[in-house]
């Protein structure tokens, strides 16, 4: 039995954590924390052109985004759900995958594990080997290389521990995370033109 031709080839994508990539972070004595409720909601200056270059580079942007606050009752899915609406409408997202658990939980969706990639990959039909993964914290980082991404630390210096294992590169905003990304498919295209 053959291939289906009608198959489509699969597709590469960014993987974006959202609080402190996608939109500010609100940071009390180094960590960071999510926006509490709309009127905290700030989409980072740079991400929207960040996303926009790197959708018009063929990219999926898909968001991955542990929000345990729901898990410990401070924070409702609803308000989650509305602050996605929005980030939808301003930038060139084609999803959002939320784990709302807490680590005692013990699921398989909530970062350091890989989860939402996993299911984000199946139902947008992506090549993980071929895709990135942009976050600011060690959780993201080694979800990414769990699911097989290159990764892109955006380090702010929060105080915590960041990854146990390097990233493919450690850059300081979205738009050098972008740039970065961008520079390497360009180095991959040229390498197969030779």
């Amino acid at each position: 039995m053959g291939v289906d031709s009608r198959i489509l080839p699969l597709k590469r994508a960014v993987f974006l954590d959202r609080d402190g990539v996608v939109n500010q972070a609100i940071v009390r004595d180094g960590k960071p924390y999510p926006p509490a409720d709309l009127d905290e909601l700030r989409v980072l200056p740079e991400t929207e052109e960040a996303l926009a270059k790197l959708a018009g580079s063929g990219f999926v942007l898909l968001v991955v985004t542990n929000q345990p606050d729901v898990a410990r009752g401070s924070q409702q899915r609803s308000s989650i759900d509305a602050m996605h609406d929005i980030l939808a409408r301003k930038l060139p997202l084609s999803g959002f995958y939320v784990c709302c658990h807490d680590d005692r939980d013990g699921c398989v969706c909530r970062k350091p594990k890989p989860g939402l990639l996993l299911k984000a990959a199946a139902e947008h039909y992506i090549s993980l080997t071929e895709s990135y993964l942009i976050g600011d914290r060690w959780r993201d980082i080694e979800a990414g290389q769990r699911a097989f991404c290159r990764t892109v630390w955006i380090d702010y210096g929060y105080t915590e521990r960041g990854p146990s294992i390097l990233a493919s590169a450690t850059v300081r905003s979205v738009a050098e995370a972008s740039q970065w990304i961008l520079q390497q498919e360009t180095q991959k295209n040229k390498e197969g033109i030779k």
